[in-house]
């Protein structure tokens, strides 16, 4: 079993968002993250009395959260946006509000029932009340001896493989979203980027329109990534779609 995979189970937990009490704290992660933090703009604390950050897409959408174990402390969130069940034409936030050249894609001739939109991808940033516990994870992969090559590369990677496991619950096999190109590049470390197919839009930020099969994703990161497909698919277990259906 490889370093990376063991210390992501000794030191996070995944958690889905199934019930009221569990999306009231990834309403309030978000919250803290985008209105208290002020991470992107947009987000004016006033629209939201409750301290809980939601929109129209949330019921939709699946959602799950990152747990630090040692603190017991959600530290980190993300939802896929699904097709609407009461609405299937409904757009997702990316057909509203970006520019897609559709000579890179067409979203249009998508199978939008395996189609999903990236979204609210939110970890505890240094300045918040949670300072201490986001940054003793390093501190204690120290202590263990994961260090350098062999330490758990980013949280980044434990929301990854949230994202993963939400796909193979909802056989998903299409990303879309709209992201800060700093966050691709981030991920682009991983083998998890997503190919850009629009230009650069005001959109919460400067952020980008991007697309990628999941497929795609999981074979690059299998090639060069070895240890982060292990951990991300549990050794292929995790990921049960049948390839054909997902390179389609």
């Amino acid at each position: 079993m490889n370093d990376i995979y063991t210390a992501f189970n000794e030191f996070f937990e995944l958690v889905m968002a199934d019930s009221e009490e569990l999306l009231k704290e990834v309403y309030r992660l978000r919250y803290q993250v985008l209105c208290i933090e002020e991470r992107l703009p947009g987000f004016d604390s006033s629209r939201y009395p409750y301290g809980l950050e939601e929109d129209e897409y949330d019921r939709h959408s699946s959602h799950i959260l990152l747990r630090h174990r040692s603190s017991d402390s959600f530290i980190g969130t993300v939802r896929l946006i699904l097709q609407d069940p009461l609405d299937p034409g409904k757009p997702f936030p990316i057909e509203l509000h970006a520019q897609i050249d559709s000579d890179i894609v067409d979203i249009n001739h998508l199978p939008r029932q395996h189609v999903a939109e990236i979204s609210r991808f939110t970890i505890v940033g240094q300045f918040s009340k949670r300072r201490a516990q986001y940054a003793s994870v390093d501190a204690e992969l120290r202590t263990k001896g994961i260090t350098n090559r062999r330490r758990f590369p980013s949280i980044c990677v434990a929301l990854i493989v949230g994202i993963v496991r939400m796909c193979a619950k909802h056989n998903i096999s299409h990303w879309l979203s709209v992201m800060d190109p700093a966050l691709n590049r981030l991920l682009s470390c991983y083998g998890s980027d997503l190919h850009p197919i629009g230009p650069l839009i005001d959109y919460h930020g400067i952020r980008r329109p991007y697309y990628i099969k999941l497929v795609d994703v999981l074979d690059r990161m299998y090639e060069n990534h070895r240890e982060i497909w292990e951990l991300v698919t549990d050794y292929g277990r995790i990921f049960s779609l049948p390839m054909n259906d997902v390179k389609k």
